[in-house]
C-alpha cells in the first residue's frame, strides 16, 4: 500500500509539473505571466510533499492493513489526484474566486480523507497501539479541517484571504510531524 501510494503521489506531482509551459520568448519578462501558475504549483507541491511525508510515517507505524484501510487510502488518493486540476485552474485564472474555492474543496476533502485513513488505522490497531500513541489528539489534523472550512467561503469574499489560510495550514505542517517517527525509534 505504501509503495502504491508513493507511486500515485509521484505521478500526481509529475502531472502538475507537465502543466508548467515555458514561454515562447527567451526573456525574463516573458516569465512574468507565469508567476501565478508557478505560485500555485509551488503551493501544491508543498501540500503534496506534506501529505507524502505524513502518509509515509503513518504507514510506518501500521503493522497491518485490511480492506477498510485500503479503501480509506484510495479515498485520500482520489482527492489528492484532483490537486493538479485545481492547481492549474487556480494559476491560469490568477487566483480568482471559483478556482481558489475549488482548490479549497480539494484541500478540505484531502484533509478529511487523511483523518479518515488515520482513524481507520487507529480502529484496526487499537487504542494502545503505536499509531494511537503517535497520533495523540491529532490537533494539527483537526485544526487544519477547521481552517480549511473557514477559508472556503472566504474564497468568494477575498480569494487572497483564503489563500493566506491555505498557506497557514501548509506552514503548520511544514515541519514534519515527528511523533510517529519518535515512537517507531523508541520501539524495542
Amino acid at each position: 500500500m505504501e509503495a502504491f501510494s508513493d507511486g500515485v503521489i509521484a505521478i500526481i506531482i509529475t502531472i502538475m509539473v507537465l502543466e508548467l509551459r515555458p514561454p515562447h520568448e527567451a526573456t525574463l519578462t516573458a516569465l512574468r505571466p507565469l508567476i501565478p501558475v508557478f505560485g500555485s504549483y509551488l503551493m501544491s507541491f508543498i501540500f503534496l510533499g506534506i501529505y507524502w511525508s505524513n502518509h509515509h510515517h503513518l504507514l510506518q507505524a501500521a503493522e497491518h492493513v485490511n480492506g477498510t484501510v485500503l479503501w480509506a487510502n484510495l479515498h485520500l488518493l482520489f482527492w489528492l489526484s484532483l490537486v493538479p486540476f485545481t492547481t492549474a485552474w487556480m494559476g491560469e485564472a490568477h487566483f480568482t474566486q471559483w478556482p481558489v474555492a475549488a482548490y479549497g474543496v480539494v484541500l478540505l476533502c484531502s484533509a478529511f480523507a487523511y483523518l479518515i485513513l488515520a482513524r481507520t488505522l487507529l480502529a484496526l490497531h487499537g487504542s494502545n497501539s503505536l499509531i494511537a500513541t503517535a497520533l495523540g489528539s491529532d490537533f494539527n489534523g483537526k485544526i487544519s479541517l477547521v481552517i480549511n472550512l473557514i477559508a472556503l467561503p472566504l474564497a468568494f469574499v477575498r480569494s487572497w484571504l483564503a489563500l493566506a489560510l491555505y498557506i497557514s495550514v501548509a506552514v503548520m505542517w511544514l515541519i514534519p510531524d515527528r511523533r510517529i517517527e519518535r515512537r517507531i525509534t523508541e520501539q524495542p
